[in-house]
């Protein structure tokens, strides 16, 4: 899928988001903000080098300077990457200190490392010593104070600056909203029986990688009784006929944004069974309950206070007991899914709904209710 947004629309998304970052800097009075995070330097810059790379080795890195320059330290002949980003005032040579590429000049190499972020923040900072970072190993977070420069949490600055979006981003968003649906159509399209998790899985990457996009943050794609709990990740387990399949992208998609969106459907496109189709509804039934209430200045104590509740009742918990096979699973949802919603719930809806729950498993000897109840409370 070829992007439509046009390259005006990009680079007003640009120059907003490092707006964004510059006005955080002067809210908290520090003269810079050193960005490793590369979600933020993708954020800052649109420059996007060997992002997940970089998320656990700390070897490219970035400074928006209070009065002064935003500067990109990129690996030694990667520059050319940046060509054409806006942003970008000055692009070094990064300098690493991590023991994996320096060993034993790892010592070294901080020390260098300081000496030039220390001499950065000696021209722009106007006497300011308070240095913002988002990420940073001990390390270097010793050198900079040694150096009489006071630490910053910058972790604050950045989501903070990242919680508003302009509409060129929502732009940007919509598309990669698209690229998403492209790929959960791409999952629908392959959901027949016998198609394992992760075959399932790799469509929505295949669609995602060629259009631009980046990289899914999780894996979480399952089927039948893999669904409960959730947050299994996917696995070679093959997909039967008529079983619930769930998943949440997290994906990473183009222009650096996430879609995160959840779908469930029936393997080889049958009709859902009454079970499915009740907890089915009853999901979408909470979708449309929290959507209706969203409303412009609508705080977040408020949104959490007339958000939908899952309902206690004892047509929630009713059961057959014992359980067949099948009443466990309930093609992917389960009677444990009924024990633990009921669990999150206010302690006084808890008491009424144990009273039925052991009434329910006063029918069956082989099971001791008291085991049972330590387990649920």
């Amino acid at each position: 899928m070829i992007s439509p947004v046009s390259q005006i629309t990009l680079d007003k998304a640009r120059a907003y988001r490092l707006g964004r970052f510059r006005e955080q800097i002067e809210l908290h009075d520090v003269a810079g903000l050193l960005l490793y995070d590369p979600i933020n330097i993708r954020y800052a810059f649109d420059s996007s080098n060997m992002q997940v790379w970089t998320s656990h080795n700390p070897v490219r890195y970035a400074m928006i300077l209070a009065n002064g320059p935003a500067i990109l330290w990129e690996f030694k002949g990667c520059e050319h990457l940046n060509g054409g980003l806006p942003g970008i005032d000055e692009i070094r040579t990064a300098v690493s200190w991590m023991f994996m590429t320096k060993g034993d000049k790892a010592v070294e190499g901080v020390e260098t490392w300081a000496d030039e972020i220390a001499d950065l923040m000696l021209q722009h900072g106007g006497g300011n010593k308070r240095i913002a970072v988002d990420k940073l190993g001990g390390p270097g977070l010793h050198a900079l104070e040694t150096r009489g420069f006071t630490y910053v949490e910058g972790t604050e600055l950045t989501e903070r600056a990242r919680s508003i979006k302009s509409p060129e981003e929502i732009e940007l968003m919509r598309w990669t909203i698209q690229v998403c649906e492209a790929g959960m159509a791409r999952i629908y399209e392959h959901s027949v029986p016998g198609a394992t998790e992760r075959e399932l899985w790799a469509h929505l990457h295949f669609e995602n990688a060629r259009s631009g996009g980046d990289w899914l943050e999780t894996k979480l794609l399952t089927c039948g009784p893999n669904t409960n709990p959730w947050y299994m990740e996917c696995s070679n387990r093959a997909c039967r006929e008529g079983e619930m399949i769930s998943f949440d992208t997290d994906m990473t998609g183009p222009y650096g944004y996430c879609a995160d969106l959840s779908r469930s459907w029936i393997c080889g496109y049958r009709p859902m069974t009454n079970n499915q189709r009740r907890v089915y509804g009853t999901a979408l039934d909470q979708i449309n309950h929290n959507l209706d209430i969203l409303k412009p200045s609508l705080s977040f104590a408020e949104f959490n206070e007339k958000s939908w509740r899952i309902p206690i009742s004892t047509s929630t918990i009713a059961i057959q007991w014992p359980p067949t096979a099948s009443a466990w699973r309930m093609n992917g949802l389960s009677f444990r899914f009924t024990l633990i919603s009921m669990r999150v719930q206010c302690r006084a809806g808890l008491n009424k709904a144990w009273s039925s729950v052991s009434k329910a498993l006063s029918r069956n000897k082989a099971l001791k209710a008291s085991s049972l109840k330590r387990r649920f409370w």
